[in-house]
């Protein structure tokens, strides 16, 4: 059982008065922790996005993790020494359906839950962002805001990673492949409207393209590129996670594992030629996974897939999702896709 502190139950219990009224109420100014109860927070907001400061700390060591709408990790366990306080902000993109696009709407307004080994928020503040860049999700599984554990995509890891100013808009969804993303009008036809200029659109679709030939697969990539760059976005082809499929020799050397589907069509290949075609930026994630997992060897890298829980050598656990994640964060860095100083390192 987690260990709240009583500094905050203190805080929201000299509250409660305030905590009926609907947050909307408090039009013109910051929402702060009167919205809140010992292990969470509800925002009675718009879709939208919203930056939000959260002081941590109490008078004993505390030590908190931010997480929001669908199971997004927004913010990493961070440990305040006691008597102390940190001040931290992030920015949240806040829609409905909250989670995966064709999925359940979720509940109105902006929810935040409080964990970590010994939680302890001192203060919280909720505003509208004015200039906040957004980063567009567009995937499948592997990327999406998985509804519930031990799943989890690595899209809903990478809001961590990311300081105020700049949001993960996760509209990657299960089961989707190239042809169905771009034809069910919950996803490429509500995502492309939403797009503004600067904006980055992350693209990796492969897994479910299992009967896609080579000529389809490759125009739908060109297709998503193009209607990215007609909204004035910046579009960035990301090749798809490994399976974790061994050769004896140890290596994941094989069709399975590195997205070769039934009719021959190498998804990473394709997707790496579009991208110096097109002259889009290349997260190539397939060869940075590959060699992860290869490193920690047959045994090691169970924990980064649900092969414990599942059998599942495909879909990644929250340890995994998040490593991958941290992969995505240092490539959007090195390829100078996020500035240095919107992004939280280590």
């Amino acid at each position: 059982m987690r260990r709240f502190n009583l500094a905050l139950l203190a805080a929201v219990t000299l509250a409660t008065g305030l905590a009926a009224t609907p947050a909307q109420a408090h039009a013109g100014r910051a929402l702060g922790i009167e919205n809140c109860t010992v292990a969470a927070c509800h925002f009675d907001v718009p879709p939208g996005t919203y930056d939000v400061k959260v002081l941590l700390g109490a008078d004993t060591a505390s030590s908190t993790a931010v997480s929001g709408e669908t199971r997004r990790s927004l913010l990493p366990e961070t440990a305040v020494a006691a008597g102390e306080r940190v001040a931290r902000s992030f920015t949240v993109n806040v829609r409905t359906p909250e989670g995966e696009p064709t999925g359940p709407d979720g509940t109105p307004g902006l929810d935040l839950a409080l964990g970590g080994s010994a939680p302890a928020l001192a203060d919280i503040r909720v505003t509208p962002a004015r200039h906040a860049r957004q980063i567009f999700l567009v995937g499948d599984s592997t990327v999406c805001d998985q509804p519930g554990d031990p799943y989890s995509g690595w899209g809903q890891q990478l809001p961590q990673y990311l300081r105020k100013g700049v949001s993960v808009a996760n509209y990657a969804d299960s089961g989707e492949s190239t042809v169905t993303y771009l034809s069910e009008p919950r996803l490429w036809a509500t995502v492309q409207p939403l797009i503004r200029p600067g904006d980055l659109v992350l693209i990796q679709l492969a897994h479910n393209d299992k009967t896609t030939d080579e000529a389809t697969y490759r125009a739908n990539l060109e297709t998503l590129v193009a209607g990215v760059r007609e909204k004035g976005g910046n579009p960035v082809l990301v090749t798809p996670i490994v399976r974790r499929w061994f050769n004896s020799d140890g290596t994941l050397n094989n069709n399975t594992a590195l997205l070769v589907n039934g009719l021959g069509v190498d998804h990473p290949a394709v997707i790496r030629s579009v991208a110096a075609a097109e002259d889009v930026p290349l997260i190539d994630l397939t060869a940075k996974t590959k060699s992860l997992v290869e490193s920690l060897g047959v045994e090691g890298s169970k924990a980064i897939y649900l092969y414990n829980e599942k059998r599942d050598n495909t879909h990644t656990s929250v340890h995994g999702a998040t490593v991958y994640a941290g992969l995505v964060r240092d490539e959007l860095v090195a390829r100078h896709l996020v500035p240095k100083g919107l992004v939280r390192v280590g």
